[in-house]
């Protein structure tokens, strides 16, 4: 493949300068579509199945920025799901039996409706998971209470934890976050999260820490649980093995780095047809901060909304949404290399 030098792009801040950039890129490197992938093995186009996740972003704004953020979350950004959007969602889900919500972020604490967010789902019998970086819980006292909030409305919490020592961590998330993670990890073990006797769910996050492909997910779940067991007495029940999609703050380190055309060759060559059949845009439908519906959090990054007249929450409707093709890209390899790669790990 072709050698691309990062001094000629220029990263841009839009989602869309990202998306424009992704095609350039792929046409220098003379990669094949990902559309092409999928046709020859006879699954192009992707359709969706019965929808079983609803994933609400809501809001940007973080108290972390982390080097690998697909979403580029940090203190500075603004945008935020709205009350009135949040009631949309919440009327959709009431015409409607999708079984889990999904809250995601920046840091979807950070909201300042998250909690009466929460309570409305649970009221509609939902499973709900919360997607917390940990840090939150300290970054300030009124989160402080958080792991009592969580234990109370019995949500699913699935935290990012790149690596089980402070190196590695930090050179991800920032300095002193992995110190902070493993206050904030105690803090949910002591009000019943992952422990064996508990229905409350404990799920970490792993991703790789440069441009290659995460580690077999069984062998990492057993390593992270002997180290964080024995170091920091902690438990936790689950791990998910996410593969870095190259899209925002990711492609920029890919492409700064001079490591893009070699991971992307990685991604292609690990392509797998049973991945793809997993993949979570086929069961879930993405809610943007501001209500615009997406086939995956992925899409939503980069503003590729659903290939549907229905593209806004308000106007929801289930029927017209199963008839949909799969939005797809080249950032799409992330998901369908190797054992594929999904929001709850593993695919294949």
């Amino acid at each position: 493949m072709k050698s691309l030098k990062a001094s000629g792009h220029n990263l841009a801040d839009s989602a869309r300068q990202l998306q424009s950039l992704q095609d350039k890129v792929a046409e220098t490197l003379q990669l094949p579509r990902f559309s092409q992938k999928l046709e020859a093995v006879g699954l192009f186009p992707l359709r969706p199945v019965e929808l079983a996740v609803f994933q609400v972003n809501m809001g940007k704004m973080c108290n972390q920025v982390c080097r690998h953020c697909h979403v580029d979350a940090g203190p500075d950004r603004r945008e935020i799901m709205t009350r009135e959007t949040m009631q949309q969602c919440l009327d959709t889900l009431a015409k409607t039996s999708i079984p889990t919500v999904d809250l995601t972020g920046g840091a979807p604490e950070m909201n300042p409706h998250f909690r009466w967010f929460v309570e409305e789902i649970r009221k509609l019998n939902r499973h709900v998971i919360v997607r917390c970086n940990l840090t939150i819980i300290l970054a300030n006292p009124k989160y402080h209470d958080l792991p009592d909030f969580y234990r109370q409305h019995q949500l699913e919490v699935v935290s990012s934890l790149p690596f089980y020592n402070a190196d590695k961590t930090d050179r991800q998330r920032g300095k002193g976050v992995f110190d902070d993670s493993i206050k904030a990890l105690r803090m949910l073990n002591a009000v019943g999260y992952g422990q064996p006797d508990s229905e409350l769910l404990l799920n970490l996050v792993y991703n790789p820490a440069g441009a290659f492909l995460p580690g077999s997910q069984e062998g990492l779940k057993r390593q992270f649980k002997r180290v964080l067991q024995d170091e920091f007495e902690i438990v936790f029940n689950d791990l998910y093995a996410i593969t870095n999609v190259p899209i925002s703050r990711y492609l920029n380190f890919l492409i700064t780095s001079g490591n893009y055309d070699g991971y992307m060759e990685k991604l292609i060559n690990a392509f797998n047809p049973a991945a793809a059949l997993g993949v979570m845009c086929r069961n879930t439908i993405s809610v943007g901060w501001d209500g615009f519906l997406y086939d995956c959090d992925f899409n939503q990054m980069l503003d590729l909304k659903v290939a549907s007249p229905v593209q806004h929450i308000r106007e929801f409707d289930a029927e017209a949404l199963s008839q949909r093709a799969v939005v797809v890209n080249e950032h799409c390899y992330g998901c369908t290399a190797g054992a594929g790669s999904s929001c709850g790990g593993t695919t294949a």
